[in-house]
């Protein structure tokens, strides 16, 4: 139940994506597997928002790569079976036929097993890629308030923006009823009471769990359909007259800053992973991972705190605005504006700056690293520099963006 004599609900996570974008990050892993602000896989936010939300019987819809997401999500989100709560992995599992997942949707229409086992009244589903903080009680009372069959989480962002969105335009320019549900449009149209922005879709749903059990399967027999959430659903429910808008910006969190109050980021690329690493770094978070009030959950490693040693002036482990994670030993090393995640190792004269470490990198004497994500279980031998010259980078194998930002994939080998 979600809370006291309120609507049962049952929440699915999707997580089945490759994340494309994201590579090399995603050459070894799912996509919400990917870790994020040195302790966290990406799939935490949306967990701990749902756990947050008080809806403790969830099941992960996963795919391609999962198997450390299956490991995390087992080792780490376990709820009181004694209340019958559980967050539950569930690969595809070809129920209905010799496929694997072909979409979205087509991933809930494979996993309806689930639906009509636990019999929920609504039906929250949520991408697992993003990191944000909401409360999807408030989406749910809305969404049962309006009678509407579905409601879809929207985001107001700049018109301009407008081209990289699923965007929400709403039957009376600014009530909650869907007229039309656009992707990626050129020619958007800005909000009655915002001309200057537009509602994009934020991949949260909530649903009469009756209404998405039909849509689904309506869904799987049209041979046309790309079988997507955002592409085929939505659309459908808006067809009807059945789909209405909840504007995040509604959303009040316990605990928010006015400064990181509505924050939302798709995670889908490599700017996109950096920029919102930088927004946990700066003085004032953007996004604020110390806000206790509506915590970010994930699992405890038994790591050591993290350590400084050595104070000379010409040798000092120190790091300003970064977060340094548990079991991190910085050796006489400079860290400035960067996330070191758990157990990495920086030697005597290196320097780091503006970059993500992810687990166990152990960086050299005298190395020199800017600007860079180095994935896991990378030793960058004494001496070298990443980032400072990227055609020195792409020469080493290194994917180089065109912000130039330079990612070492895991378990590289690099030479001085």
């Amino acid at each position: 139940m979600a809370r006291r004599n309120g609507p049962s609900v049952l929440a699915i996570v999707l997580a089945g994506g490759e994340g494309k974008r994201l590579m090399p990050l995603t050459a070894d892993r799912a996509k919400p597997a990917v870790p994020f602000g040195g302790i966290y896989r990406l799939i935490d936010f949306a967990l701990s928002n749902i756990a947050n939300s008080g809806y403790l019987k969830m099941v992960v819809l996963t795919q391609y790569k999962s198997h450390s997401l299956d490991r995390h999500i087992t080792k780490t989100w376990r709820m009181s079976t004694l209340l019958g709560n559980y967050v539950a992995p569930v690969p595809a599992q070809q129920r209905v036929g010799k496929q694997w997942f072909a979409g979205s949707a087509d991933a809930i229409y494979q996993s309806l097993n689930l639906i009509h086992d636990e019999k929920p009244d609504i039906v929250v589903v949520a991408g697992a890629d993003h990191v944000y903080r909401m409360d999807f009680a408030q989406m749910v009372d809305q969404h049962i308030e309006s009678g509407a069959r579905a409601s879809v989480a929207a985001i107001r962002q700049p018109i301009e923006l407008a081209d990289q969105f699923g965007v929400i335009e709403l039957a009376d320019g600014a009530g909650q009823k869907i007229s039309a549900f656009r992707e990626k449009p050129s020619d958007p149209v800005g909000l009655a009471d915002s001309p200057g922005e537009v509602l994009a879709s934020m991949g949260n749903y909530v649903f009469d769990t009756d209404a998405l059990v039909e849509a689904v399967v309506a869904d799987a027999e049209d041979d046309d359909s790309k079988h997507d959430m955002g592409g085929n659903i939505i659309p459908a429910f808006v067809e009807r007259g059945e789909a209405h808008a909840y504007d995040f910006r509604d959303n009040v969190i316990p605990g928010a800053t006015e400064r990181d109050f509505g924050y939302w980021r798709d995670v889908g690329t490599i700017d996109s992973f950096y920029d919102s690493h930088m927004d946990l770094v700066s003085i004032h978070p953007i996004f604020n991972l110390y806000n206790y009030a509506w915590p970010i959950r994930t699992s405890d490693a038994g790591l050591p705190p993290a350590k400084f040693v050595h104070g000379a002036s010409d040798r000092s482990g120190m790091a300003t605005g970064s977060m340094i994670s548990p079991g991190c030993i910085v050796s006489g090393a400079l860290i400035g504006n960067s996330v070191l995640s758990p157990n990495v190792r920086t030697h005597s004269f290196a320097q780091v700056d503006d970059s993500i470490l992810m687990d166990n990198v152990d960086v050299g004497r005298y190395c020199r690293i800017r600007r860079a994500i180095i994935d896991k279980d990378v030793r960058v031998p004494e001496g070298a520099s990443i980032g400072l010259n990227a055609d020195d980078d792409r020469a080493r194998g290194f994917t180089v963006t065109d912000s130039g930002i330079t990612v070492v994939g895991k378990g590289a080998v690099i030479t001085a």
